[in-house]
């Protein structure tokens, strides 16, 4: 009884789930580089808000802003809690009290139920939607243009795709129609990618960079599912709108600590080079990682389980990136397959009460260890967890 009551409640566990950003399990593992700055600042007093060459206060944002502009050639940046927050910052700063232009096929709802209508209506901004779920075209935008109209808002399908008969009005095309008519146009992208991903084989997620060469006024984006850092939402845009959202009282509330600027700034600095950011920052490591690799770590496993009497078989199966990010997109990878000899959820939770927890997924009855997801090192643990479970259910045969 005092073993558990001296466990911390928020724990490290083995993700062998495969969803490389789970958001129940932490989403992005932070780059050992963001680690050992997070650290450093933490132990010591810092220049959060002090400016060193003036002597005097500074700004916090100065921290990441010069990162950001040299990485997506941008006018100005901010970064704020999560990425609702920085949508809610932008629409209660911008569109209070006025209409917001939306499309109906784009009133998407994100984990935890929370439903970008429910943003909007808390942030003080109107909705006006426009088009159908399937088909919205520039002319339902011009058509809903009126003198209480404060912006057009595009929101990036980032965790669910529509497809068939359908009709997505274009950036450049709502760019058009937003300066015709001197209307800013902001994008919420969700998960946001620096990286091009189609050179590394997967789906064509837009980027950044690419959003604000279209010429978005605006654009949100998150910081801890495919950027691969912290938890943070960032607004990136023109330097006058962002002034405008950089005064509101709200800001202070929804403004980020130390920890997580310390985290992002070590983050984005690898991103000056993609060889390197690919290499160091675990969520695109484990994105792009090799099957072949994958497939020698979950041989490995298989074979040091064989070592406890524990027969497992290797599987070719898909993987999940996970966090509303490239939705419908599998990603092959290899699975250690064990055919429990209890019911396979009993066995799951068993592992679940472990110490530490392994956290599996169940297919076809069978318990399945994602070796995509499980760290090297993590590898001795994985296996002293599912030999325990045997140990106590003194069975053996799989």
């Amino acid at each position: 009884m005092l073993k558990i009551k001296e466990k911390y409640s928020l724990q490290p566990l083995i993700n062998a789930t495969g969803v490389v950003i789970h958001t129940n399990l932490g989403r992005s593992l932070l780059p050992k580089e963001a680690i050992e700055h997070v650290v450093e600042i933490s132990c010591h007093y810092s220049n959060l808000e002090y400016d060193i060459g003036e002597g005097k206060r500074g700004k916090r944002y100065v921290h990441i802003v010069d990162a950001i502009k040299k990485l997506i050639n941008v006018e100005s940046a901010l970064v704020v809690n999560n990425n609702a927050a920085a949508v809610f910052l932008c629409l209660n700063t911008l569109a209070k009290d006025r209409e917001v232009i939306v499309s109906r096929g784009e009133l998407v709802e994100i984990g935890g139920s929370f439903r970008i209508p429910d943003v909007m209506s808390n942030s003080g901004a109107l909705l006006r939607e426009v088009g159908t779920t399937n088909k919205t075209h520039p002319h339902d935008y011009e058509n809903a243009i009126n003198d209480k109209t404060a912006l057009i808002l595009k929101v990036h399908q980032s965790n669910f795709r529509i497809i068939g008969f359908t009709k997505e009005t274009s950036v450049e095309e709502l760019v058009s129609i937003g300066r015709k008519n001197g209307i800013p146009v902001m994008v919420d992208l969700g998960s946001g990618c620096f990286i091009d991903l189609k050179k590394y084989g997967l789906t064509n997620e837009p980027t950044v960079q690419e959003v604000l060469s279209q010429g978005a006024d605006i654009v949100t984006f998150s910081g801890d599912k495919l950027l691969g850092s912290a938890q943070a939402g960032f607004i990136v845009g023109k330097a006058d709108l962002l002034d405008k959202i950089a005064k509101n009282p709200l800001m202070r509330a929804l403004r980020v600590d130390k920890m997580t600027l310390a985290a992002l700034e070590a983050t984005l600095r690898l991103y000056m080079d993609e060889k390197e950011a690919i290499k160091k920052i675990p969520t695109l490591k484990m994105l792009m990682e090799n099957p072949d690799n994958i497939k020698k770590r979950a041989y490995k496993i298989s074979r040091l389980l064989k070592k406890e009497g524990i027969f497992t078989k290797v599987k070719e199966d898909l993987s999940m990136p996970g966090g509303g990010s490239l939705p419908e997109i599998g990603v092959k990878t290899y699975v250690v397959a064990l055919n429990s000899p209890i019911i396979p959820q009993e066995f799951a939770k068993k592992l679940r009460l472990g110490e530490p927890p392994v956290i599996v997924r169940i297919k076809d009855d069978l318990i399945i260890f994602d070796a995509r997801t499980i760290q090297e090192s993590e590898i001795p643990n994985l296996i002293k967890a599912v030999k325990e479970v045997f140990s106590n259910d003194n069975k053996r045969g799989i």
